[in-house]
């Protein structure tokens, strides 16, 4: 990346005054949070202190994700906002009207980043996922770049990339993305992808932080099981009770800490207010290098989310756990 995209990506994107310069390390994501109960949540969560959220037009509660960040009363500048690009909207015009119905939803004047939800395309209208052949990676970061420029955005990003898609988007951009939002928890470390976008200059989200304690994917466990090592629900794994008793704390807040201690940003879903208290004071917990070391040897190399094989779509190629054909059930995508 040359400096002259650095500098002329901070130009554009640091023209305003805004209390939160950079993305805050703690997140409350809302993929999968009820409708009922995602407002209450966001509400409670930014009055207890959360000034981060991560919400997706896709994940379809982004209206009640607003209502929650009206009721707070807690000043915009105040909090960060992110939203995604689904891959129905990857087309020029698309894109602007996807962005404008998320900042109408959820109620605010601007983002503080967009990500390009998958390196997908959808032919728009398409009900069956058609892809859209004619709509490359570059031509998407090009529209969304226009984002930034319009004042709709802060910065712009990506999510769920290959390595190689990511150098796509680097040798391409004009103004370059902020952060890369993929899933990585202790059974899917990534640590070499985590460190290239360090090296890079890119912030690292890190989505489903607590593996497969989420029940929608049961069903990838499960399949795991059957072709390697049996994997535990994280909050089973006798690694994680061990080392969580340790630092007299639960497991997800320990998976959590450890999330922040690498330097990872981390947002862990949850509309429960005891949920949402210990996953904030899960920062407070710290690590040694020797204890680092050895959760680095739990490491599964297991995949939660790939919708790759129902999309017809080889993701993740050059990652760990890349798209299996014939594993087409795993479609969850939305994340």
């Amino acid at each position: 990346m040359s400096l002259t995209k650095l500098f002329l990506a901070s130009t554009i994107l640091c023209t305003s005054a805004i209390a939160i310069v950079d993305i805050p390390h703690l997140g409350m994501g809302t993929w999968l949070s009820d409708r009922d109960k995602v407002a209450h949540a966001v509400k409670y969560a930014l009055k207890s202190g959360y000034n981060h959220v991560d919400a997706a037009l896709i994940y379809r509660n982004e209206d009640q994700t607003g209502k929650g960040i009206a009721a707070s009363g807690v000043s915009r500048d105040q909090i960060w906002v992110t939203s995604k690009l689904w891959n129905a909207h990857h087309r020029t015009d698309d894109a602007t009207r996807a962005i404008m119905k998320s900042i109408s939803d959820l109620g605010v004047d601007y983002l503080d980043l967009y990500l390009m939800h998958w390196p997908v395309a959808f032919v728009p209208g398409s009900k069956d996922n058609e892809l859209d052949t004619k709509t490359s990676l570059v031509d998407t970061w090009r529209a969304m770049e226009n984002l930034v420029r319009a004042n709709l955005t802060r910065y712009i990003g990506i999510s769920n990339f290959a390595h190689h898609e990511v150098e796509t988007i680097l040798e391409a951009c004009i103004i370059c993305p902020y952060a890369h939002e993929f899933e990585t928890h202790p059974y899917l470390q990534q640590q070499a992808f985590v460190d290239y976008h360090r090296g890079m200059g890119m912030k690292v989200i890190a989505y489903s932080p607590l593996a497969n304690t989420n029940p929608t994917y049961d069903g990838r466990a499960q399949q795991h099981q059957k072709r390697r090592d049996h994997l535990p629900p994280l909050l089973e794994d006798p690694f994680w009770k061990k080392l969580a008793k340790l630092k007299n704390a639960t497991v997800a807040q320990t998976a959590i800490a450890w999330g922040l201690q690498r330097g990872t940003i981390v947002i862990p879903k949850s509309v429960h207010e005891k949920h949402l208290d210990e996953n904030r004071r899960a920062g407070e917990i710290r690590f040694s290098e020797e204890e680092m070391r050895s959760i680095s040897g739990q490491d599964r190399k297991t995949r939660m989310n790939n919708p790759g094989a129902a999309w017809g779509v080889d993701l993740f190629s050059d990652l760990d756990d890349p798209t299996k054909f014939g594993d087409e059930k795993t479609l969850l995508g939305d994340l």
